[in-house]
């Protein structure tokens, strides 16, 4: 009966979220990575994009106006990486922010003799525990910069700070998803190594598919691999082989296939 009552309320939702066709067709024109899935993927990522837009709630910031454009635009990519896992992994916030452009803030740190600095870092998205998470639409719309990858490196926001959610999930920023015991420790054994030796190559001044800044912290590696395995999974397997097995057998997913 509560399986029912829930199948139920979602298909409510589907329905009264649905996203047209020529929209949803536009969405796939401009991020080609989501068109090159099978089509029962992108009717999986539709339904859940629908999902999505009934759970949580746009804000524009300074005058920025939150478009059917814009929503499904994120919605459809921080969806992707849920498409086996299920939106419950979302469950932790409802509110996105949604800027213009970048945003300047304000940090401190302290440093080993205890003095405390203070610096502006300029963010293109941030993901809190609790929420709300935080966009620039200028480092999502334009695909051909902010979803394919260059000779560089893939660079996609709104799958990063999804993964980031999906890191947090258990209350830790750590580059660990929620796991049984044997996978977490599987999982630190492969990401630690793997981040050694992504830090060895970015110190070496070695070009990687996945972002230099994955070389911060492994929280961070975590996201930019992440980033990377659903932008450019062909290239990222080919790059990567180890992080790649690691993410495709969290997410579910073998995009590269």
């Amino acid at each position: 009966m509560l399986r029912a009552l829930r199948n139920w309320r979602e298909q409510r939702a589907v329905q009264r979220h649905a996203i047209p066709d020529g929209l949803w067709q536009l969405t796939l024109l401009r991020y080609p990575f989501l068109a090159k899935r099978s089509e029962d993927d992108l009717a999986e990522l539709r339904r859940l994009s629908s999902l999505f837009l009934s759970t949580k709630e746009f804000h524009g910031v300074d005058g920025f106006e939150v478009t059917d454009e814009v929503a499904v635009a994120v919605a459809a990519q921080a969806c992707l990486p849920v498409l086996r896992l299920g939106l419950a992994w979302y469950d932790g916030f409802v509110g996105i922010v949604m800027h213009e452009g970048e945003v300047v803030a304000q940090r401190t740190y302290q440093d080993e003799d205890g003095v405390v600095h203070e610096y502006d870092e300029e963010l293109a998205g941030e993901a809190m525990e609790g929420g709300p998470l935080m966009l620039s639409w200028n480092a999502i719309a334009v695909s051909d910069d902010a979803t394919q990858f260059s000779a560089d490196a893939v660079f996609n926001v709104v799958i990063h700070e999804f993964a980031h959610v999906i890191d947090m999930r258990d209350g830790l920023a750590d580059g660990v998803p929620p796991l049984d015991v044997d996978e977490r420790e599987r999982w630190i054994a492969v990401i630690d190594a793997e981040w050694e030796n992504f830090c060895q190559r970015i110190d070496a001044g070695q070009q990687t598919l996945i972002d230099p800044y994955g070389g911060e912290a492994v929280e961070e590696f975590f996201a930019v691999a992440a980033e990377a395995f659903f932008v450019a999974p062909t290239a990222m397997r080919s790059e990567e082989p180890a992080m790649y097995d690691l993410l495709a057998g969290f997410f579910r997913q073998d995009p590269a296939a």
